[in-house]
């Protein structure tokens, strides 16, 4: 039976377990019951495996990894923050990360599924069997997958904050992790992702160096900017100006940014590097 499904009936299984993992989270959280994060790390484990495969499935038709249009750009960024939280929220025992991630990926991936247009065209060798350039684009949307987390752990720490100061700490936000832990914890994910963004270009750059007639400008700029700004932050955080709330309220809104900024990166790269499309995508 498994055998027959298309990528894209795996791909719908894995955002129907993070929607699960969403309403059970949901239903534990407003009965103020502290056993759910078992039950919703075995649903988003679920739902990864699924995810996994779909993606598999089609990196082997495309004949590399899966990043040719918004739809598989949004599908692997859902699952590189995914894939980031089970190290994190694992390494940091954060049970209500689960929550928020699974709200996250439920969204992304939904969206994603339910939008056609998104997926008319799948592209095949995009990269044109350029190792460097598929590196690069894997760390860069890697790095979006940590920005992910980090605008959840913002996320969280507002609502903790929130808590606080109304003087009701009780309720759903009781099982948020503290201020100091929240902080800390988005500390460390904006340099990992800044990290990681940096090394995407570093890598980038050295296919753009040797064949700079095949720079994307519009794809280029975006990206660097979206680094800047990530970096800013980052310097801004460690010289002790960005702080609290408004620290998270960046990473937050850079976050929206960023995926914001995936679709003129996808809409503006193909035409000018010439990549044959694949076959439509099956429905």
């Amino acid at each position: 039976m498994f055998a027959s499904l298309t990528d894209r009936s795996w791909l719908w299984l894995a955002a129907e377990c993070y929607l699960a993992g969403l309403l059970l989270g949901t239903y534990f959280v407003v009965r103020g019951g502290r056993r759910s994060a078992g039950w919703i790390n075995t649903i988003i484990a679920a739902g990864y495996l699924f995810q996994l495969v779909g993606l598999s499935l089609r990196g082997r038709a495309v004949g590399g990894c899966p990043l040719g249009n918004t739809f598989e750009i949004f599908q692997f960024t859902a699952w590189s923050a995914i894939t980031l939280y089970f190290f994190v929220g694992v390494t940091f025992r954060l049970s209500l990360l689960g929550y928020f991630t699974s709200s996250l990926a439920a969204a992304v991936t939904l969206l994603s599924l339910s939008i056609p247009a998104w997926d008319a065209t799948r592209r095949a060798h995009i990269f044109g069997g350029n190792a460097w350039i598929e590196l690069h684009a894997a760390l860069a949307l890697f790095s979006y997958g940590v920005f992910a987390l980090l605008a959840l752990t913002s996320g969280m720490f507002l609502l903790r904050h929130f808590s606080l100061k109304s003087k009701h700490p009780g309720g759903p936000f009781s099982f948020l992790p503290s201020i100091l832990d929240l902080d800390h914890i988005s500390v460390r994910l904006l340099v990992a992702g800044v990290t990681l963004m940096t090394t995407s270009l570093a890598v980038g750059a050295v296919y753009w160096l040797r064949e700079p007639e095949r720079v994307n400008l519009t794809k280029l700029l975006v990206t660097v900017a979206i680094w800047a700004a990530y970096t800013a932050a980052l310097g801004l955080r460690l010289r002790g100006r960005l702080l609290s709330k408004r620290f998270a309220w960046v990473g937050v809104g850079l976050f929206a940014a960023a995926l914001l900024s995936l679709w003129p990166i996808d809409a503006s790269r193909y035409p000018r590097e010439g990549n044959p499309p694949a076959p439509a995508a099956p429905r």
